[in-house]
């Protein structure tokens, strides 16, 4: 079973992070909304107090199900990944859903397999100059040029292990997910969909997911944030969450 942690109590938000994370990542969010709402923080497979549960993301979701259970569910990058592919294989469980930097798949059969090999690549960095090493070079990429020593959260990826790091690249890596941008429309619950405006990417991926999804998703560029909006905007974030949760608690009862 999945390592979780829980917080507060009332409505359940199940929060699972990003790759190189850990549920701790998730303290800012926390400290926010737990007056008001139970928070389920959850290592992800191969990170955490699960680093030595190998997943991949089909059964990565299922875990995450198992233990959050009937709820919202919300994830970063991912995280989000995973709990995209819960609404889809569980919709009696997942009541609401906030995606944050993420993307329904590679859907080139090309770029796919080359991100396969580039995510087998760093697995073998990772296993050859260890955790700390490949962090630091991880974190070096202009996809985190928001982030800094105050924000980076460098310690808290550094309790992974190489072994888990390496083993969720290979089994939950983009090359490894399949496409689902055809089943969006499938998804009737209310959806949150966030990025940051200088990440310019996955703010296009996120206008996409929206406009699969239809009228029941919303979307939310955060000024001033990169592909790490609960970092580099923490404020923001934790507001954009709470108001949706506020303005789609009805039609979340209902479910």
């Amino acid at each position: 079973m999945l390592a979780t942690s829980s917080f507060g109590i009332g409505e359940r938000l199940v929060l699972v992070h990003g790759f190189t994370q850990t549920k701790e990542t998730w303290a800012d969010l926390v400290a926010e909304l737990k007056d008001d709402y139970q928070l389920l923080t959850v290592d992800a497979p191969n990170h955490g107090g699960s680093a030595d549960i190998d997943l991949d993301l089909e059964h990565g979701a299922r875990a995450i199900v198992d233990v959050g259970g009937s709820a919202t569910y919300l994830g970063y990058s991912l995280g989000a990944r995973l709990c995209l592919d819960a609404a889809l294989a569980f919709p009696e469980l997942v009541g609401r859903l906030v995606l944050v930097s993420g993307t329904a798949g590679i859907e080139d059969a090309a770029q796919r397999s080359a991100r396969l090999e580039s995510d087998e690549n760093l697995a073998r960095q990772i296993e050859r100059f260890g955790v700390e090493k490949f962090v630091d070079s991880w974190l070096a990429q202009p996809l985190f040029d928001g982030l800094n020593q105050d924000n980076n959260q460098r310690s808290i990826r550094l309790t992974n292990s190489a072994r888990g790091l390496a083993s969720s690249l290979r089994l939950c890596g983009a090359g490894n997910q399949r496409p689902s941008w055809s089943r969006l429309g499938e998804l009737t619950i209310p959806v949150l969909v966030v990025a940051g405006v200088k990440d310019e990417k996955f703010a296009r991926i996120a206008e996409r997911i929206v406009g699969q999804i239809g009228n029941n998703a919303s979307l939310c560029l955060i000024e001033g944030s990169g592909h790490t909006p609960h970092l580099e905007q923490p404020e923001r974030f934790a507001t954009t969450v709470r108001e949706f949760l506020a303005s789609t608690r009805e039609q979340y009862s209902q479910t």
